[in-house]
């Protein structure tokens, strides 16, 4: 193919993303810059909702406590997730891949049936509080895990796992196993091999699996306004509230660009401690 066909090629290849990403950011970007004014959207530019979202403890407390939140889910689900991949990835044969099935199926069920599922167990009648009280742990039915921000970060950690088991798994997999062998007849024991050559060799997958995670969790208004209650708040859940409630869209399109800045943060740290590792 001569030079101008393949430039034909590419810009009508890179057309298609443009239009279907590029293109709607930048308007939402632009609208940001908006203000609303007695029910209208005036169209002069300035910064006045950055600088009202920022100078707004309302909303910047929410934000970062949503940080916050999105730091523990991460933290929380790869404490969780990596042993069940490791597990999973030292069995053999037809063991592994079902196990590995049973721990992604959660990825083929729908988000809101999950939700309810969960709502079921946190509840007041739920099964976390009748194992608890079978136990002698609690002796009255608790309300403490639901409609707060603790049910918020429970549902999280069981909704993102799965997220996280199967990036680890299949960075694990390319793990040649000539190179654990190797190891062992080396002299290295069991923990030497898995935090020498296990763990610095998986990191690819758990970095990915990490900022997958945050970003998944960064952008989720659909927990917080399903099992958070009125003390369950997210930035998320702010700016659904004034898309849908208070119809100030260039308001809700600057936190969504502040948020749309801190996912591409989140991700540009992960790509750089990958290429710190490789180095």
């Amino acid at each position: 193919m001569t030079g101008p066909g393949r430039l034909i090629v590419f810009a009508a290849v890179a057309a298609v993303p443009a239009a279907l990403v590029v293109l709607p950011v930048a308007g939402f970007l632009a609208m940001s810059l908006f203000r609303v004014e007695d029910g209208q959207i005036l169209r002069r530019p300035s910064l006045a909702n950055y600088a009202e979202f920022f100078g707004t403890w309302t909303y910047l407390g929410t934000y970062l406590g949503t940080l916050w939140l999105c730091f523990l889910v991460t933290a929380i689900c790869l404490a969780l997730g990596y042993p069940v991949a490791w597990f999973i990835w030292r069995q053999r044969g037809r063991r592994r891949y079902l196990l590995l099935l049973l721990a992604v199926i959660p990825l083929f069920m729908s988000y809101i049936v999950k939700l309810y599922t969960l709502r079921a167990v946190l509840g007041l009648n739920g099964l976390l509080n009748a194992a608890l009280m079978g136990l002698g742990i609690l002796d009255a039915p608790s309300r403490a895990f639901l409609f707060n921000q603790t049910a918020v970060l429970i549902t999280m950690v069981v909704i993102y796992l799965p997220f996280v088991i199967l990036p680890v798994f299949l960075s694990l997999e390319r793990i040649a196993p000539s190179l654990v062998m190797a190891s062992g007849d080396l002299g290295a024991s069991a923990l030497s091999t898995f935090r020498r050559v296990v763990l610095p060799l998986s990191l690819p997958g758990t970095v990915g699996a990490a900022v997958f995670t945050f970003v998944l969790a960064l952008g989720d208004f659909v927990t917080p306004q399903m099992v958070g209650g009125a003390t369950g708040f997210t930035i998320g859940r702010v700016i659904w509230s004034q898309f849908g409630l208070a119809y100030d869209w260039p308001f809700g399109a600057a936190m969504a660009a502040v948020l749309f800045a801190t996912a591409l943060a989140g991700i540009a740290l992960g790509a750089l401690a990958l290429s710190r590792q490789r180095v």
